[in-house]
């Protein structure tokens, strides 16, 4: 395998159906092979949001959902 390929770490992330629903859409549109390819694909597109619009110290992880509810 090669050097930049390597996948040593394992992570499990809990999706609600929505999150799950977008995700297979957006890994479909994109022809993406798999879903952790598209987990991928939006870690680096999101890693690439310019510095200044990082998230602020003290926010709650519930802030950070792929999708907004009603109540948003």
């Amino acid at each position: 395998m090669e050097p930049d390929r390597q996948r040593g770490e394992r992570i499990q992330i809990m999706l609600s159906p929505d999150e799950l629903l977008a995700l297979d859409d957006f890994r479909f549109k994109n022809r993406m092979p798999s879903r952790a390819s598209a987990i991928r694909e939006i870690l680096k597109r999101g890693l690439g949001v310019p510095k200044g619009d990082h998230a602020s110290a003290g926010q709650k992880s519930s802030d950070f959902g792929v999708l907004h509810t009603k109540s948003d």
